[in-house]
């Protein structure tokens, strides 16, 4: 028989959570193919089990269309999850999903790498390329 998780329903409000919304500008270079990399090497989240934050490395790649993110308003919006219980694999996912309405680029990619926990470090990576 299979042991039923204490983590079990305490992530199911993560699709559905508001955040603060993520400005764009417009891309002056359209029609041209260029990558933006972005790193952020100071995210922090809490745990959804202990309560104990977590430090993490987001680095986000991205092929602009029609707009750019902002950068001062992306910062904003990482900060609500400062005190936002998530787990890494939802994390990953939640931030590919917010940056790609925001901005709809051609492609992008986030990557998630995790300070190690309990002595164990996690990386996840999300993608997205339009069809």
């Amino acid at each position: 028989m299979k042991k039923i998780s204490s983590y079990e329903g305490r992530q199911k409000h993560v699709r559905a959570m508001r955040m603060p919304e993520i400005e764009v500008w417009a891309n002056q270079y359209a029609g041209r193919d260029f990558v933006v990399d972005l790193d952020i090497p100071e995210f922090t989240c809490i745990c959804p089990k202990t309560g104990l934050p977590d430090f993490a490395l987001i680095k986000v790649s991205y092929q602009p269309a029609k707009v750019c993110l902002e950068l001062k308003s992306l910062k904003m919006y990482l900060i609500q999850y400062r005190q936002l219980g998530i787990f890494h694999e939802h994390l990953v996912n939640r931030l590919l999903d917010d940056f790609v309405k925001a901005c709809r680029p051609r492609w992008m990619r986030v990557d998630v790498v995790m300070n190690p926990r309990g002595g164990i470090g996690t990386s996840v990576s999300a993608e997205y390329k339009k069809k």
